[in-house]
C-alpha cells in the first residue's frame, strides 16, 4: 500500500528517500543508493546519547556489525548504484553531503534538468 501511494511521485524522479531499510522499495525508483556506515564505538555512543537501551541498542549495533542495510541494498539494487559512505565524524558527514550534492548536480546536467 505504501509503494502504491508513493509510486506516482517517486517514479518521476528528483526525490530523496531517507529510510533505514530498502528491500521493499522498487529498483525503478532509484538512480543511486547511499548507505551511511558508522563504526560500532561511534554508533554505541550516538545511540546512548539518544537514550537507546536494551534490545533497541543491541539490534542497531548488530545491524551495523553484520552490514545488514548494506547487504540489503546490494541484494535489492544493481551493484553499481549502491555506494557505502563512512559517517563517523562531522568531517565525514560534511564530505558525504558534498558527494551527494555533487552527484545530484551531475545527474541534473546529464539528464537536462535545470
Amino acid at each position: 500500500r505504501v509503494i502504491d501511494e508513493l509510486d506516482a511521485q517517486l517514479i518521476e524522479g528528483g526525490n530523496i528517500v531517507d529510510y533505514h531499510s530498502c528491500d521493499f522499495f522498487p529498483e525503478r525508483w532509484f538512480n543511486i543508493v547511499f548507505v551511511l556506515r558508522t563504526d560500532n564505538t561511534t554508533l554505541y555512543q550516538r545511540l546512548e546519547q539518544r537514550g537507546y537501551t536494551g534490545k533497541k541498542m543491541e539490534d542497531n549495533i548488530q545491524c551495523e556489525i553484520f552490514q545488514t542495510i548494506l547487504e540489503e541494498a546490494r541484494d535489492s539494487y544493481k551493484t553499481e548504484i549502491v555506494h557505502e559512505l563512512p559517517s563517523n565524524t562531522p568531517e565525514e558527514m560534511e564530505d558525504n553531503l558534498e558527494k551527494i550534492v555533487e552527484w545530484i548536480n551531475q545527474w541534473n546536467i546529464t539528464n537536462g534538468v535545470p
